[in-house]
Protein backbone atom coordinates (compact mmCIF):
# COMPACT_ATOMS: atom_id res chain seq x y z
CA UNK A 1 0.00 0.00 0.00
CA UNK A 2 1.28 3.48 -0.90
CA UNK A 3 -0.19 6.98 -0.66
CA UNK A 4 1.05 10.06 -2.55
CA UNK A 5 -0.09 13.53 -1.52
CA UNK A 6 0.05 16.44 -3.99
CA UNK A 7 -1.44 19.91 -4.06
CA UNK A 8 -3.57 21.73 -6.58
CA UNK A 9 -6.08 24.59 -6.48
CA UNK A 10 -9.82 24.99 -6.87
CA UNK A 11 -11.10 28.18 -8.48
CA UNK A 12 -13.87 29.86 -6.52
CA UNK A 13 -12.77 33.46 -6.61
CA UNK A 14 -9.39 35.15 -6.73
CA UNK A 15 -8.12 33.42 -3.60
CA UNK A 16 -8.04 29.85 -4.89
CA UNK A 17 -8.65 27.35 -2.05
CA UNK A 18 -6.07 24.61 -1.70
CA UNK A 19 -7.01 21.10 -2.81
CA UNK A 20 -5.07 18.07 -1.55
CA UNK A 21 -4.86 15.28 -4.13
CA UNK A 22 -4.36 11.99 -2.28
CA UNK A 23 -3.66 8.88 -4.37
CA UNK A 24 -3.93 5.46 -2.75
CA UNK A 25 -2.55 2.46 -4.67
CA UNK A 26 -3.34 -0.95 -3.16
CA UNK A 27 -3.43 -4.58 -4.19
CA UNK A 28 -6.67 -6.07 -5.39
CA UNK A 29 -8.78 -6.11 -8.52
CA UNK A 30 -7.75 -3.33 -10.96
CA UNK A 31 -9.95 -0.29 -10.52
CA UNK A 32 -9.65 3.50 -10.78
CA UNK A 33 -12.01 5.72 -8.79
CA UNK A 34 -12.05 9.44 -7.97
CA UNK A 35 -13.93 10.72 -4.90
CA UNK A 36 -14.42 14.15 -3.34
CA UNK A 37 -17.41 15.63 -5.22
CA UNK A 38 -15.85 15.51 -8.72
CA UNK A 39 -17.96 16.70 -11.64
CA UNK A 40 -18.38 14.82 -14.92
CA UNK A 41 -15.30 16.45 -16.45
CA UNK A 42 -13.11 15.10 -13.65
CA UNK A 43 -14.70 11.64 -13.74
CA UNK A 44 -13.96 11.44 -17.46
CA UNK A 45 -10.32 12.30 -16.74
CA UNK A 46 -9.65 8.66 -15.81
CA UNK A 47 -9.41 7.71 -19.48
CA UNK A 48 -7.26 10.74 -20.32
CA UNK A 49 -4.89 10.01 -17.42
CA UNK A 50 -4.61 6.31 -18.23
CA UNK A 51 -3.81 6.99 -21.89
CA UNK A 52 -1.38 9.84 -21.06
CA UNK A 53 0.60 7.67 -18.62
CA UNK A 54 0.82 4.81 -21.10
CA UNK A 55 1.82 7.05 -24.01
CA UNK A 56 4.50 8.65 -21.82
CA UNK A 57 6.33 5.29 -21.58
CA UNK A 58 4.92 3.92 -18.30
CA UNK A 59 2.80 0.89 -17.53
CA UNK A 60 -0.47 1.87 -15.90
CA UNK A 61 -0.67 0.09 -12.51
CA UNK A 62 -2.94 -2.98 -12.64
CA UNK A 63 -4.03 -2.39 -9.07
CA UNK A 64 -6.75 -0.67 -7.12
CA UNK A 65 -6.34 3.12 -7.34
CA UNK A 66 -8.36 5.55 -5.25
CA UNK A 67 -7.96 9.31 -5.74
CA UNK A 68 -9.36 11.58 -3.02
CA UNK A 69 -9.81 15.31 -3.70
CA UNK A 70 -9.93 16.96 -0.28
CA UNK A 71 -11.76 18.74 1.27
CA UNK A 72 -14.59 16.39 0.43
CA UNK A 73 -17.38 18.95 0.86
CA UNK A 74 -16.09 21.35 -1.84
CA UNK A 75 -17.36 20.58 -5.37
CA UNK A 76 -14.51 20.12 -7.87
CA UNK A 77 -14.68 20.93 -11.55
CA UNK A 78 -12.42 21.35 -14.59
CA UNK A 79 -9.68 19.25 -16.15
CA UNK A 80 -6.89 21.08 -14.28
CA UNK A 81 -6.61 18.11 -11.87
CA UNK A 82 -5.38 15.75 -14.63
CA UNK A 83 -1.70 16.51 -14.02
CA UNK A 84 -1.66 16.21 -10.19
CA UNK A 85 -3.68 12.97 -10.33
CA UNK A 86 -1.36 11.47 -12.96
CA UNK A 87 1.75 12.45 -10.98
CA UNK A 88 0.18 11.05 -7.80
CA UNK A 89 -0.39 7.68 -9.49
CA UNK A 90 3.20 7.58 -10.74
CA UNK A 91 4.61 8.45 -7.30
CA UNK A 92 2.28 6.21 -5.27
CA UNK A 93 2.78 3.18 -7.50
CA UNK A 94 6.57 3.53 -7.40
CA UNK A 95 6.88 3.95 -11.16
CA UNK A 96 9.05 7.02 -10.53
CA UNK A 97 11.15 7.99 -7.55
CA UNK A 98 12.55 11.35 -6.63
CA UNK A 99 14.71 12.91 -3.97
CA UNK A 100 12.72 16.13 -4.15
CA UNK A 101 9.89 16.76 -1.74
CA UNK A 102 6.78 16.75 -3.92
CA UNK A 103 4.85 18.60 -1.21
CA UNK A 104 6.89 21.69 -2.12
CA UNK A 105 5.12 21.79 -5.50
CA UNK A 106 1.62 22.47 -6.75
CA UNK A 107 0.34 21.10 -10.04
CA UNK A 108 -2.37 22.08 -12.52
CA UNK A 109 -2.84 21.03 -16.12
CA UNK A 110 -5.05 19.16 -18.56
CA UNK A 111 -3.62 16.05 -20.21
CA UNK A 112 -4.05 15.05 -23.83
CA UNK A 113 -4.21 11.34 -24.70
CA UNK A 114 -0.59 11.42 -25.90
CA UNK A 115 0.63 12.95 -22.63
CA UNK A 116 0.89 16.54 -23.87
CA UNK A 117 -0.20 19.31 -21.50
CA UNK A 118 -2.97 21.63 -22.57
CA UNK A 119 -3.65 25.15 -21.22
CA UNK A 120 -6.14 25.65 -18.41
CA UNK A 121 -8.42 28.45 -17.28
CA UNK A 122 -7.63 30.40 -14.15
CA UNK A 123 -3.84 30.04 -14.19
CA UNK A 124 -3.37 33.60 -12.93
CA UNK A 125 -5.90 33.12 -10.12
CA UNK A 126 -4.19 29.86 -9.10
CA UNK A 127 -0.81 31.58 -9.08
CA UNK A 128 -2.21 34.45 -7.02
CA UNK A 129 -3.75 31.98 -4.58
CA UNK A 130 -0.40 30.36 -3.73
CA UNK A 131 1.71 33.53 -3.92
CA UNK A 132 2.09 33.66 -0.12
CA UNK A 133 3.27 30.06 0.14
CA UNK A 134 6.76 28.78 -0.61
CA UNK A 135 5.57 26.16 -3.09
CA UNK A 136 6.53 26.11 -6.74
CA UNK A 137 3.80 25.84 -9.37
CA UNK A 138 4.05 23.55 -12.39
CA UNK A 139 1.75 24.52 -15.25
CA UNK A 140 1.33 23.90 -18.99
CA UNK A 141 3.68 26.17 -20.94
CA UNK A 142 0.77 28.05 -22.52
CA UNK A 143 -0.61 28.93 -19.08
CA UNK A 144 2.68 29.63 -17.32
CA UNK A 145 3.19 33.05 -18.94
CA UNK A 146 -0.12 34.28 -17.56
CA UNK A 147 0.67 32.94 -14.09
CA UNK A 148 4.09 34.65 -14.12
CA UNK A 149 2.40 38.04 -13.74
CA UNK A 150 2.32 37.31 -10.01
CA UNK A 151 5.56 38.35 -8.32
CA UNK A 152 7.68 36.30 -5.90
CA UNK A 153 6.57 32.87 -7.09
CA UNK A 154 8.37 30.12 -8.99
CA UNK A 155 6.39 29.17 -12.09
CA UNK A 156 7.72 26.18 -14.03
CA UNK A 157 6.48 25.49 -17.55
CA UNK A 158 6.04 22.01 -19.02
CA UNK A 159 4.86 20.80 -22.43
CA UNK A 160 4.12 17.20 -21.48
CA UNK A 161 3.75 14.73 -18.64
CA UNK A 162 7.13 13.27 -19.60
CA UNK A 163 8.84 16.63 -19.05
CA UNK A 164 7.33 16.89 -15.57
CA UNK A 165 8.54 13.38 -14.73
CA UNK A 166 12.02 14.23 -16.05
CA UNK A 167 12.12 17.26 -13.75
CA UNK A 168 11.73 14.99 -10.70
CA UNK A 169 13.91 12.08 -11.88
CA UNK A 170 16.94 13.83 -13.42
CA UNK A 171 18.98 17.00 -13.28
CA UNK A 172 17.08 18.42 -16.24
CA UNK A 173 14.75 20.88 -14.53
CA UNK A 174 11.74 22.61 -15.99
CA UNK A 175 12.38 26.25 -16.98
CA UNK A 176 11.23 29.00 -14.61
CA UNK A 177 9.02 31.64 -16.22
CA UNK A 178 9.32 35.18 -14.84
CA UNK A 179 8.03 38.64 -15.69
CA UNK A 180 11.20 39.18 -17.74
CA UNK A 181 10.13 36.39 -20.11
CA UNK A 182 6.83 38.08 -20.90
CA UNK A 183 7.83 41.75 -20.64
CA UNK A 184 7.69 42.22 -24.41
CA UNK A 185 4.12 40.91 -24.61
CA UNK A 186 2.73 42.96 -21.72
CA UNK A 187 4.46 46.16 -22.84
CA UNK A 188 3.03 46.14 -26.34
CA UNK A 189 -0.10 48.05 -25.30
CA UNK A 190 -1.95 49.26 -28.34
CA UNK A 191 -2.38 52.98 -28.76
CA UNK A 192 -6.04 53.89 -28.45
CA UNK A 193 -7.00 55.13 -31.91
CA UNK A 194 -10.54 56.01 -30.89
CA UNK A 195 -10.19 59.19 -28.85
CA UNK A 196 -12.31 62.26 -28.25
CA UNK A 197 -10.40 64.24 -30.86
CA UNK A 198 -12.47 62.41 -33.47
CA UNK A 199 -15.75 63.59 -31.89
CA UNK A 200 -17.16 66.84 -33.28
CA UNK A 201 -19.44 68.92 -31.10
CA UNK A 202 -21.16 67.17 -28.17
CA UNK A 203 -19.42 69.51 -25.72
CA UNK A 204 -21.88 68.95 -22.86
CA UNK A 205 -21.74 65.18 -23.21
CA UNK A 206 -17.95 65.11 -23.38
CA UNK A 207 -17.81 67.28 -20.27
CA UNK A 208 -20.16 64.86 -18.52
CA UNK A 209 -17.90 61.95 -19.49
CA UNK A 210 -14.88 63.85 -18.19
CA UNK A 211 -16.59 64.46 -14.84
CA UNK A 212 -17.68 60.81 -14.70
CA UNK A 213 -14.10 59.68 -15.40
CA UNK A 214 -12.60 62.03 -12.80
CA UNK A 215 -14.77 60.78 -9.94
CA UNK A 216 -15.73 57.38 -11.40
CA UNK A 217 -19.41 58.31 -11.35
CA UNK A 218 -22.15 56.34 -13.10
CA UNK A 219 -23.66 58.01 -16.16
CA UNK A 220 -26.73 57.65 -18.38
CA UNK A 221 -26.90 59.17 -21.87
CA UNK A 222 -30.25 59.82 -23.55
CA UNK A 223 -30.46 60.64 -27.24
CA UNK A 224 -31.92 59.85 -30.64
CA UNK A 225 -30.61 56.95 -32.73
CA UNK A 226 -27.30 57.75 -34.41
CA UNK A 227 -26.46 60.76 -32.23
CA UNK A 228 -23.27 59.10 -30.95
CA UNK A 229 -24.13 57.60 -27.54
CA UNK A 230 -22.38 54.28 -28.09
CA UNK A 231 -19.46 55.93 -29.85
CA UNK A 232 -18.92 58.34 -26.95
CA UNK A 233 -19.22 55.58 -24.35
CA UNK A 234 -16.60 53.44 -26.08
CA UNK A 235 -14.14 56.34 -25.95
CA UNK A 236 -14.25 56.85 -22.19
CA UNK A 237 -11.39 54.39 -21.73
CA UNK A 238 -9.16 56.77 -23.71
CA UNK A 239 -9.37 59.32 -20.86
CA UNK A 240 -9.08 56.87 -17.97
CA UNK A 241 -5.66 56.27 -16.36
CA UNK A 242 -4.02 52.89 -16.77
CA UNK A 243 -4.58 50.46 -13.88
CA UNK A 244 -1.94 50.20 -11.20
CA UNK A 245 -0.37 46.82 -10.44
CA UNK A 246 -2.84 45.89 -7.70
CA UNK A 247 -5.86 46.82 -9.80
CA UNK A 248 -4.47 45.09 -12.87
CA UNK A 249 -3.86 41.90 -10.89
CA UNK A 250 -7.39 41.87 -9.48
CA UNK A 251 -9.02 42.45 -12.87
CA UNK A 252 -6.78 39.97 -14.68
CA UNK A 253 -7.39 37.28 -12.07
CA UNK A 254 -11.15 37.55 -12.49
CA UNK A 255 -10.88 37.51 -16.28
CA UNK A 256 -8.64 34.45 -15.96
CA UNK A 257 -11.56 32.57 -14.38
CA UNK A 258 -13.94 33.34 -17.24
CA UNK A 259 -14.58 31.25 -20.34
CA UNK A 260 -12.75 33.82 -22.48
CA UNK A 261 -9.67 33.77 -20.24
CA UNK A 262 -7.10 36.55 -19.91
CA UNK A 263 -4.89 37.87 -22.70
CA UNK A 264 -1.42 39.17 -21.78
CA UNK A 265 -1.74 42.15 -24.12
CA UNK A 266 -4.64 43.40 -21.97
CA UNK A 267 -2.49 43.69 -18.85
CA UNK A 268 -3.00 47.08 -17.23
CA UNK A 269 -5.75 48.16 -19.61
CA UNK A 270 -9.05 49.41 -18.24
CA UNK A 271 -11.68 46.67 -18.82
CA UNK A 272 -14.63 47.67 -21.01
CA UNK A 273 -17.56 45.26 -21.10
CA UNK A 274 -20.60 45.80 -23.29
CA UNK A 275 -23.12 42.95 -22.92
CA UNK A 276 -26.09 42.72 -25.29
CA UNK A 277 -29.52 43.66 -23.94
CA UNK A 278 -30.63 40.02 -24.20
CA UNK A 279 -28.11 39.11 -21.46
CA UNK A 280 -29.54 37.06 -18.60
CA UNK A 281 -29.22 37.96 -14.93
CA UNK A 282 -26.78 35.07 -14.34
CA UNK A 283 -24.57 36.22 -17.23
CA UNK A 284 -24.62 39.78 -15.92
CA UNK A 285 -23.84 39.22 -12.23
CA UNK A 286 -22.42 35.69 -12.30
CA UNK A 287 -23.69 32.36 -11.11
CA UNK A 288 -24.46 28.87 -12.40
CA UNK A 289 -24.26 25.50 -10.66
CA UNK A 290 -20.51 26.11 -10.29
CA UNK A 291 -20.60 29.92 -10.03
CA UNK A 292 -18.54 31.85 -12.55
CA UNK A 293 -17.93 35.62 -12.64
CA UNK A 294 -20.44 37.66 -14.63
CA UNK A 295 -20.07 40.82 -16.68
CA UNK A 296 -20.05 43.09 -13.63
CA UNK A 297 -17.05 41.21 -12.22
CA UNK A 298 -15.27 41.08 -15.58
CA UNK A 299 -15.67 44.88 -15.60
CA UNK A 300 -14.00 45.17 -12.17
CA UNK A 301 -11.85 48.33 -12.05
CA UNK A 302 -13.27 49.23 -15.45
CA UNK A 303 -16.43 50.19 -17.31
CA UNK A 304 -19.69 48.30 -17.77
CA UNK A 305 -21.59 49.79 -20.72
CA UNK A 306 -25.27 48.94 -21.08
CA UNK A 307 -26.56 50.13 -24.43
CA UNK A 308 -30.32 50.30 -25.06
CA UNK A 309 -30.87 50.24 -21.29
CA UNK A 310 -34.71 49.92 -21.29
CA UNK A 311 -34.46 46.90 -23.60
CA UNK A 312 -32.84 44.89 -20.81
CA UNK A 313 -35.26 42.78 -18.81
CA UNK A 314 -36.26 44.76 -15.72
CA UNK A 315 -35.39 41.87 -13.41
CA UNK A 316 -31.91 41.80 -14.95
CA UNK A 317 -31.40 45.51 -14.29
CA UNK A 318 -32.60 45.24 -10.71
CA UNK A 319 -29.80 42.82 -9.81
CA UNK A 320 -27.35 45.70 -10.42
CA UNK A 321 -28.63 47.71 -7.47
CA UNK A 322 -26.76 45.89 -4.72
CA UNK A 323 -23.39 45.53 -6.55
CA UNK A 324 -23.42 49.24 -7.40
CA UNK A 325 -23.37 49.97 -3.68
CA UNK A 326 -21.41 47.00 -2.30
CA UNK A 327 -18.80 46.82 -5.14
CA UNK A 328 -18.91 43.02 -4.90
CA UNK A 329 -21.34 40.20 -5.52
CA UNK A 330 -22.03 37.24 -3.22
CA UNK A 331 -23.33 34.17 -5.01
CA UNK A 332 -24.81 31.54 -2.70
CA UNK A 333 -25.69 27.98 -3.65
CA UNK A 334 -26.95 25.10 -1.53
CA UNK A 335 -23.50 23.58 -1.05
CA UNK A 336 -21.12 26.52 -1.30
CA UNK A 337 -20.79 30.27 -1.64
CA UNK A 338 -18.38 32.51 -3.55
CA UNK A 339 -17.71 36.22 -3.60
CA UNK A 340 -16.50 38.11 -6.67
CA UNK A 341 -15.29 41.69 -6.81
CA UNK A 342 -17.52 43.98 -8.88
CA UNK A 343 -16.24 47.54 -8.50
CA UNK A 344 -17.28 48.84 -11.91
CA UNK A 345 -18.26 52.18 -13.41
CA UNK A 346 -21.71 52.02 -14.98
CA UNK A 347 -22.19 53.83 -18.29
CA UNK A 348 -25.57 53.41 -19.95
CA UNK A 349 -27.41 54.73 -23.01
CA UNK A 350 -31.02 54.81 -24.10
CA UNK A 351 -33.39 56.37 -26.62
CA UNK A 352 -35.90 58.99 -25.40
CA UNK A 353 -38.85 56.87 -26.55
CA UNK A 354 -39.62 53.50 -28.21
CA UNK A 355 -39.32 54.87 -31.76
CA UNK A 356 -36.29 56.89 -30.71
CA UNK A 357 -37.22 60.23 -32.30
CA UNK A 358 -38.79 62.21 -29.46
CA UNK A 359 -37.20 65.66 -29.57
CA UNK A 360 -35.45 65.01 -32.88
CA UNK A 361 -34.97 68.26 -34.88
CA UNK A 362 -35.97 66.71 -38.21
CA UNK A 363 -37.98 63.52 -37.66
CA UNK A 364 -41.32 63.23 -35.89
CA UNK A 365 -41.98 60.93 -32.96
CA UNK A 366 -44.79 58.38 -33.49
CA UNK A 367 -45.11 57.35 -29.83
CA UNK A 368 -47.98 58.23 -27.55
CA UNK A 369 -47.42 59.74 -24.12
CA UNK A 370 -48.46 56.44 -22.57
CA UNK A 371 -45.92 54.50 -24.66
CA UNK A 372 -43.13 56.92 -23.71
CA UNK A 373 -44.00 56.71 -20.02
CA UNK A 374 -44.14 52.92 -20.16
CA UNK A 375 -40.80 52.80 -21.98
CA UNK A 376 -39.02 55.02 -19.47
CA UNK A 377 -40.66 53.24 -16.53
CA UNK A 378 -38.66 50.13 -17.41
CA UNK A 379 -35.84 51.77 -15.47
CA UNK A 380 -36.89 51.71 -11.83
CA UNK A 381 -36.56 54.66 -9.50
CA UNK A 382 -34.14 52.87 -7.13
CA UNK A 383 -31.79 52.08 -10.03
CA UNK A 384 -32.03 55.59 -11.48
CA UNK A 385 -31.31 56.98 -8.00
CA UNK A 386 -27.96 55.20 -8.15
CA UNK A 387 -26.97 56.91 -11.40
CA UNK A 388 -25.03 60.10 -10.70
CA UNK A 389 -25.18 61.80 -14.11
CA UNK A 390 -28.01 61.92 -16.65
CA UNK A 391 -27.20 63.83 -19.84
CA UNK A 392 -29.03 64.41 -23.11
CA UNK A 393 -26.99 63.80 -26.27
CA UNK A 394 -28.15 66.14 -29.06
CA UNK A 395 -28.41 65.08 -32.69
CA UNK A 396 -26.09 66.94 -35.08
CA UNK A 397 -27.07 67.53 -38.70
CA UNK A 398 -24.66 66.96 -41.58
CA UNK A 399 -23.84 70.67 -41.92
CA UNK A 400 -22.71 70.81 -38.27
CA UNK A 401 -20.61 67.70 -38.72
CA UNK A 402 -18.88 69.21 -41.75
CA UNK A 403 -18.28 72.64 -40.24
CA UNK A 404 -17.35 71.81 -36.64
CA UNK A 405 -13.63 71.28 -35.87
CA UNK A 406 -12.23 68.12 -34.36
CA UNK A 407 -12.56 67.74 -30.62
CA UNK A 408 -10.00 68.10 -27.87
CA UNK A 409 -7.29 65.45 -27.75
CA UNK A 410 -8.01 62.60 -25.32
CA UNK A 411 -4.57 62.93 -23.74
CA UNK A 412 -5.37 66.48 -22.61
CA UNK A 413 -8.64 65.38 -21.05
CA UNK A 414 -6.93 62.35 -19.52
CA UNK A 415 -4.36 64.58 -17.84
CA UNK A 416 -7.12 66.65 -16.21
CA UNK A 417 -8.75 63.44 -15.03
CA UNK A 418 -5.45 62.21 -13.57
CA UNK A 419 -4.88 65.56 -11.82
CA UNK A 420 -8.39 65.52 -10.32
CA UNK A 421 -7.92 61.96 -9.10
CA UNK A 422 -4.57 62.88 -7.57
CA UNK A 423 -6.27 65.67 -5.60
CA UNK A 424 -8.90 63.24 -4.33
CA UNK A 425 -6.35 60.64 -3.26
CA UNK A 426 -4.25 63.26 -1.45
CA UNK A 427 -7.30 64.66 0.35
CA UNK A 428 -9.16 61.50 1.32
CA UNK A 429 -7.06 58.54 0.08
CA UNK A 430 -9.88 57.38 -2.21
CA UNK A 431 -11.87 58.58 -5.20
CA UNK A 432 -15.04 60.58 -4.69
CA UNK A 433 -17.41 57.77 -5.69
CA UNK A 434 -16.12 55.71 -2.73
CA UNK A 435 -16.88 58.31 -0.06
CA UNK A 436 -19.13 57.18 2.77
CA UNK A 437 -21.84 59.47 4.14
CA UNK A 438 -19.65 60.55 7.07
CA UNK A 439 -16.78 61.30 4.70
CA UNK A 440 -19.09 63.29 2.44
CA UNK A 441 -20.06 65.48 5.37
CA UNK A 442 -16.36 66.03 6.05
CA UNK A 443 -14.92 66.53 2.57
CA UNK A 444 -17.94 67.99 0.78
CA UNK A 445 -18.91 70.65 3.31
CA UNK A 446 -20.90 73.60 1.96
CA UNK A 447 -20.75 77.27 2.92
CA UNK A 448 -23.92 79.15 3.89
CA UNK A 449 -24.79 80.27 0.34
CA UNK A 450 -24.25 76.79 -1.06
CA UNK A 451 -26.41 75.30 1.71
CA UNK A 452 -29.29 77.56 0.68
CA UNK A 453 -28.97 76.47 -2.96
CA UNK A 454 -28.70 72.83 -1.94
CA UNK A 455 -31.93 73.09 0.05
CA UNK A 456 -33.68 74.56 -3.00
CA UNK A 457 -32.38 71.72 -5.17
CA UNK A 458 -33.60 69.12 -2.67
CA UNK A 459 -37.12 70.57 -2.69
CA UNK A 460 -37.28 71.14 -6.45
CA UNK A 461 -35.88 67.75 -7.49
CA UNK A 462 -37.32 65.73 -4.57
CA UNK A 463 -33.91 64.28 -3.81
CA UNK A 464 -33.73 61.19 -1.62
CA UNK A 465 -31.05 60.85 1.03
CA UNK A 466 -28.99 58.79 -1.41
CA UNK A 467 -29.58 61.36 -4.15
CA UNK A 468 -28.50 64.17 -1.83
CA UNK A 469 -25.18 62.53 -1.00
CA UNK A 470 -24.53 61.59 -4.62
CA UNK A 471 -25.23 65.21 -5.64
CA UNK A 472 -22.59 66.37 -3.17
CA UNK A 473 -20.03 63.84 -4.45
CA UNK A 474 -20.67 64.97 -8.03
CA UNK A 475 -20.24 68.64 -7.05
CA UNK A 476 -17.02 67.70 -5.26
CA UNK A 477 -15.65 66.14 -8.46
CA UNK A 478 -16.61 69.20 -10.51
CA UNK A 479 -14.75 71.39 -7.99
CA UNK A 480 -11.71 69.09 -8.16
CA UNK A 481 -11.59 69.36 -11.95
CA UNK A 482 -11.77 73.14 -11.64
CA UNK A 483 -8.98 73.14 -9.05
CA UNK A 484 -11.21 74.63 -6.32
CA UNK A 485 -10.93 73.53 -2.72
CA UNK A 486 -14.44 74.69 -1.81
CA UNK A 487 -17.73 73.63 -3.39
CA UNK A 488 -19.46 76.74 -4.71
CA UNK A 489 -22.92 77.51 -6.07
CA UNK A 490 -21.55 77.12 -9.61
CA UNK A 491 -20.40 73.58 -8.88
CA UNK A 492 -23.74 72.67 -7.30
CA UNK A 493 -25.69 74.21 -10.18
CA UNK A 494 -23.73 72.23 -12.77
CA UNK A 495 -24.14 69.03 -10.75
CA UNK A 496 -27.91 69.59 -10.60
CA UNK A 497 -28.04 69.98 -14.41
CA UNK A 498 -26.41 66.58 -14.77
CA UNK A 499 -28.73 64.91 -12.29
CA UNK A 500 -32.37 64.93 -13.27
CA UNK A 501 -35.29 62.58 -13.65
CA UNK A 502 -35.81 61.00 -17.06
Amino acid sequence: MSIAKLYSRALSGMHAPQIVVEVHVASGLPSFSIVGLPDTEIKESRDRIRSAIQNSGFDFPARRITVNLAPADLPKDSSRYDLPVAMGILFASGLIKTRQNIEEFEFAGELALDGALRPIKGALAISYGISQSKRQLILPAQSAEEAALVEDIHIRAANSLQEVVTHFTSSQELPIITMANIAEQINCLENNQNGFQQVKGQFSTKKALEIAAAGRHSLLMIGNPGCGKSMLASRITSILPQLNTEQAMASASIQSLSNQGFQLQNWGKVPFRSPHHSTSAVALVGGGSNPKPGEISLAHNGVLFLDELPEFDRKVLEVLREPLEAKKINIARANHRVEYLADFQLIAAMNPCPCGYAGHPQQSCTCSVEQINRYRAKISGPLLDRIDIVVEVPSLNTNELQQLPNGEDSEQIKQRVINARRVQLQRQNKLNYELSNDEIERYCALNDNAKILMQQLIERNSLSARGYYRQLKLARTIADLAGDQEITNAHLALASQYKRNI
